[in-house]
């Protein structure tokens, strides 16, 4: 038996505290910007972590989880409402509180991406893919934020780690057991995350490594899987959703469907960029994972025989398909597939070093060398990753909070009749002053409707007025210019202009008796 180095466990150690004090830089300065002239230019800064809080914002803030004829995503995604309601009992409505939360589940997710890569590669390797994670600059933006990639990742990745473990279960009641549990995972992933949907091959595809691709012996099991997801999502729609909140449900779908090319070519092309736009994520990464892909294709087809390298291309495939048929390429979707590239490198450095020590194969030959120039590029993109996270973190920016306490303190100074606001980054607003608002450009009843029953006093847009938002609030308000407040560094999207909103008078309200009684319709 070979002995260890006694210095061995020690670097580990190191290695971990290094990873450690990593993390600890995600935790600094929440509350301020998400990166100023970073990259990635997504909307999520501006609305979603509002949005998709809602439900556990408004309860607090509003004394109801659900505001009748407002955008209310909690309904079709109530995992993370859910989890942050939980935590507001304790800290009260909080950005920080909220952003704590994710990081804390982005914590859970290393911890899930070691273990997955541990069942299938040494501790080194798995602590290679755990360190570009948490190196990585992409993610440490968009894991600051309070959105629904980070928990949605945390289901997938827990399935995978079931799946990858039931060959070593051989009880067959705890083999039932994890097959439930694994179903129970998924049917809380496409709960957290519609989209979800498109990761879900990827899972039935471990299952089926865990009965050797053995279509006979895996469909009893895949079909319990699916069972064990559909019951609990099932029960939740016929039961909660179906009965009550039946229009708010599709309401998400239709606000979120965007015009798809109307060509063959231009399909093509949106499924091009979706792929491109991995590079997000990081050049130096994704080239890397590019040419161990081509050379694994040519010299180490042994690699493609490992069910996680297998899971992870088609997680990949399966979100990018969603991505370009979507046509809508924001850079936060691209969070899923940081995880399965990181996996996929790791593995394939792995296998060239297994490679390296064959005495047999023509390819051994360039193994070792394609091997430490892996190690040597991924080193690279570390220390430009970590370089750009220490720069963020010694210069935070607070443009988006001081402009959302300056917005709210003049509110409050200027009284004007109803202190709820109008503003498509209204419940991001809430989230951070507890001001009361709704939404201006999604929501079930039409605007004219919205306002003629909640009466708002203050509208904040940015930049400009959609003419489409200013016809609606002309039907029965005029719009005064009172204030404007720099945030972000977006050129379309830097100043949130305030104006307060004044009723038109009683010659125009036949308009309101209209609208009035559409309601009472409605209802």
């Amino acid at each position: 038996m070979q002995r260890t180095h006694p210095i061995r466990p020690y670097l580990y150690w190191l290695w971990l505290a290094a990873i450690a004090a990593l993390f600890a830089l995600h935790a600094v300065h929440l509350r301020a910007d998400f990166p100023n002239h970073s990259p990635w230019m997504d909307y999520s800064k501006y609305t979603d972590e509002g949005w998709y809080g809602k439900a556990a914002i408004e309860h607090y803030v509003l004394g109801s989880w659900y505001v009748h004829g407002d955008f209310n995503p909690s309904v079709a995604l109530p995992v993370l409402p859910a989890l942050e309601l939980a935590l507001f009992h304790f800290t009260g409505v909080s950005l920080v509180a909220a952003r704590l939360l994710l990081l804390a589940i982005f914590a859970l997710n290393l911890l899930l991406a070691y273990l997955v890569l541990r069942t299938q590669a040494s501790r080194p390797v798995a602590l290679l893919a755990t360190t570009l994670l948490i190196c990585n600059a992409f993610l440490y933006a968009f894991s600051r934020l309070a959105i629904l990639e980070t928990p949605m990742m945390f289901f997938l990745l827990a399935s995978w780690l079931l799946a990858l473990r039931l060959p070593q279960i051989t009880s067959l009641a705890l083999r039932i057991a994890a097959l439930i549990a694994i179903g129970l995972l998924l049917c809380l992933m496409v709960l957290t995350k519609t989209t979800a949907i498109f990761l879900l091959p990827s899972t039935l595809l471990l299952i089926c490594y865990a009965y050797g691709y053995k279509l006979r012996e895996s469909i009893m099991p895949s079909l319990g899987v699916a069972f064990s997801a559909a019951i609990p999502f099932s029960a939740y729609y016929l039961l909660f959703v179906r009965p009550h909140y039946f229009f708010d449900y599709h309401y998400l779908f239709a606000a979120n469907t965007w015009d798809r090319p109307a060509t063959i070519a231009g399909s093509i092309a949106a499924f091009w960029y979706a792929l491109h736009g991995a590079l997000w994520i990081d050049p130096w990464l994704c080239s890397l994972g590019a040419a161990l892909l081509v050379l694994s294709a040519i010299f180490f087809r042994g690699l493609w025989r490992n069910p996680l390298i297998l899971a992870s291309f088609v997680a990949s495939a399966g979100y990018i398909f969603f991505i370009g048929w979507h046509n809508n390429m924001q850079p936060r979707y691209y969070q899923t597939l940081a995880w399965p590239l990181v996996f996929s490198i790791a593995l394939a450095t792995q296998a060239l070093f297994t490679e390296a020590r064959s005495l047999d194969h023509s390819a051994a030959k360039i193994a070792r060398p394609l091997a430490y120039a892996t190690l040597a590029l991924a080193a690279i993109s570390s220390a430009v990753n970590v370089y750009q996270i220490l720069r963020w973190t010694r210069h935070p920016e607070y443009t988006w909070i001081t402009a959302a306490d300056q917005l709210t303190r003049y509110i409050d100074q200027h009284p004007n009749g109803n202190r709820l606001l109008l503003s498509i980054s209204g419940d991001n607003i809430t989230l951070i002053t507890h001001l009361p608002a709704i939404c201006d450009d999604f929501g079930t009843w039409d605007l004219p409707l919205r306002i003629h029953n909640y009466r708002p006093g203050w509208y904040a847009a940015w930049n400009e007025l959609d003419p489409g938002t200013l016809e609606d609030l002309h039907t029965q308000y005029s719009l005064e210019r009172v204030a404007t407040f720099h945030a972000f560094d977006d050129p379309d999207r830097d100043q949130l202009v305030l104006y307060k909103l004044h009723l038109l008078p009683v010659a125009r309200q036949h308009y309101n008796q209209a609208i009035e009684e559409q309601a009472n319709a409605g209802r």
